[in-house]
């Protein structure tokens, strides 16, 4: 490898400086650019790029036919929904992400805000800095998670992780929601199967969401659905904001319909006091609003750097690159890729 083979990565909010100064000791020119960057600036650079890595930037048709030596996108995270998969595949060009980096890390993180729900940690907290001290009043009162039921909207292996945390760590009863894993699969993992989303719904205490956001499930949980809960009941997610209406389920948490919700991820992102459709929920004491980073610890980050690195060294050395998401998306990939289960 030498100066001339161009690495463009995207997002360099999110730092990744094992993978950059790995990829500067191998002699490559590195270019890094910012959340935001416009797709005028984004085809400026990657008009000679030999790779784009990308997080959250779109990767649209635009760019990718513009982009006459490009070798391969790599999504150093998991979600691909911001690239143009079909424009992609119409030029040759493999795309792939890095799936299993953080699938126990992300279950922790939404187990913890279920615990922070549940235990009002968050207002708790915030009275104890401004007042000193609370007593056990009403405006208090928490709730256990043992004895409890948690449906999991989505059964792959980060809700599978989630399952054994609330179910054998905690005592919880455990039901999912997931058209393409078997009653056999959830029974092995400690969850009893539901066919209709909205029966688990009525059901459960907690919601966890942990679905791929694609045409079939965006808005899966809208008004109805959140009509279906209990009021008693909290909505944890983590996978994707465009899983629910947000709009609507901020009208649902104003109108008291639920109990509560833990967020990490917005449609649209970062979430903002000024203008975001879902500014209200700033001031809303039974929501935890999460910047989109259950995914960031230490240990993850290594693993998500290490195994970047690998996609890129495959694809810069002319090999097929390694794709072990079961997206069908991705696996509908027919040059330039070889499949892992």
């Amino acid at each position: 490898m030498d100066s001339r083979t161009k690495i463009v990565r995207t997002d360099l909010e999110l730092e990744c400086p094992h993978l950059d100064q790995a990829i500067r000791v191998l002699g490559a020119n590195l270019v890094l650019l910012p959340d935001g960057v416009s797709e005028e600036e984004l085809l400026n650079q990657t008009r000679d790029a030999d790779l784009i890595l990308m997080c959250y930037t779109p990767i649209t048709a635009k760019v990718i036919a513009s982009a006459k030596r490009l070798k391969g996108i790599v999504k150093y995270g998991v979600g691909i929904d911001a690239i143009d998969i079909d424009a992609a595949k119409a030029h040759n060009i493999p795309v792939v992400n890095i799936p299993e980096y953080a699938e126990e890390t992300v279950a922790e993180g939404a187990f913890a805000l279920m615990i922070a729900l549940a235990k009002k940690l968050l207002p708790m907290q915030a009275a104890m800095q401004t007042e000193g001290w609370v007593w056990p009043t009403n405006r208090w009162i928490g709730s256990d998670i043992s004895g409890k039921t948690v449906g999991l909207v989505g059964v792959g292996k980060i809700g599978k992780s989630m399952a054994r945390m609330a179910g054998l760590g905690f005592g919880a009863k455990i039901l999912g929601y997931d058209p393409y894993v078997s009653a056999e699969d959830m029974h092995s993992a400690g969850v009893e199967k539901r066919e209709n989303l909205v029966e688990l719904l009525q059901e459960s205490d907690f919601v966890s969401v942990h679905c791929v956001l694609n045409n079939d499930t965006q808005h899966l949980i809208g008004e109805k659905e959140l009509r279906a809960m209990k009021p008693t009941a909290m909505l944890i997610n983590v996978s994707r904001g465009a899983l629910i209406d947000e709009s609507a389920l901020v009208l649902a948490l104003q109108d008291s319909m639920i109990a509560g919700a833990g967020l990490d991820v917005y449609s649209k992102e970062p979430l903002n006091r000024e203008d975001h459709p879902m500014r209200a929920l700033y001031e809303m004491d039974n929501v935890i609003l999460s910047p989109h980073l259950t995914f960031y610890t230490r240990e993850a980050m290594q693993r998500l750097e290490e195994e970047t690195l690998e996609r890129c060294l495959e694809l810069l050395e002319g090999q097929p690159v390694t794709v072990k998401s079961k997206d069908p998306r991705l696996r509908a990939q027919e040059s330039g890729v070889i499949f892992r289960d």
